[in-house]
């Protein structure tokens, strides 16, 4: 199974950071989330890395390099304006990736094994896609939490207020679901394509991660690199 790396947004929340270092290449425990990412990705036994570039990606593909670093391949493919995550996803596979995929943000941590795991049960699963959950965080600003029956997902979004489970950005990609990366408007966002999926009564299911970390505001820069300073 191949992966998509979505790394070409700008990451506007990070600024003014962001406006000298992409935030893939910000660091979480003193490494490159994307560095930890792509390890994570070769553990898996992942066969190749789609990795999707767009804002300062000469920072990006210098740190990844042909992915030999980080045991896996790793092929580049550039996305020139910001029309979203379907967007990405549908110019990696034009660029030669294989459905079913394993799709990913690069600016988050995943806890160890958790990506090799979600892959074998995506790819065991006969369903049309799968969507990471978690509890840590839980469903909040900027994660939306995910309505439930089961290992199935009803809906990508849900309102109710006791709901633990929030999507993360880690998806399995099935042929029903590669084939509407490309709706009406842009920007192309994953999470329509998977829900006109299930719409369309395709099987897409959960499933359950552990914590996740990623890099929000430039004060997570702080907590998540040095945990030991006390937080005012």
């Amino acid at each position: 199974m191949d992966a998509v790396v979505m790394a070409a947004g700008e990451g506007t929340r990070l600024l003014p950071l962001t406006e000298h270092w992409p935030k893939p290449v910000l660091p979480i425990d003193g490494r490159p989330v994307l560095a930890v990412l792509l390890r994570e990705l070769a553990a898996a036994d992942l066969d190749r890395v789609w990795l999707v570039t767009g804002y300062l990606a000469d920072q990006v593909e210098g740190l990844a390099g042909d992915g030999s670093a980080f045991g896996i391949e790793v092929t580049f493919v550039h996305q020139p304006d910001a029309l979203g995550s379907a967007d990405a996803v549908r110019r990696a596979l034009g660029g030669g990736g294989g459905v079913p995929a394993l799709v990913s943000a690069a600016d988050t941590v995943y806890s160890r094994g958790d990506i090799a795991r979600f892959a074998a049960e995506f790819a065991g699963s006969g369903a049309a896609g799968a969507v990471a959950v978690r509890t840590d965080p839980p469903p909040g600003p900027g994660r939306q939490a995910v309505r439930r029956s089961g290992a199935r997902i009803e809906a990508l979004r849900d309102d109710d207020p006791d709901n633990p489970w929030s999507a993360a950005p880690l998806w399995g990609l099935g042929p029903a679901v590669a084939e509407r990366l490309c709706l009406d408007n842009p920007p192309y966002e994953l999470e329509h394509a998977f829900q006109s999926a299930i719409g369309a009564g395709e099987t897409v299911i959960a499933v359950e991660i552990g914590k996740t970390r990623d890099l929000t505001y430039p004060l997570d820069l702080v907590e998540e690199n040095f945990p030991y300073l006390p937080r005012t």
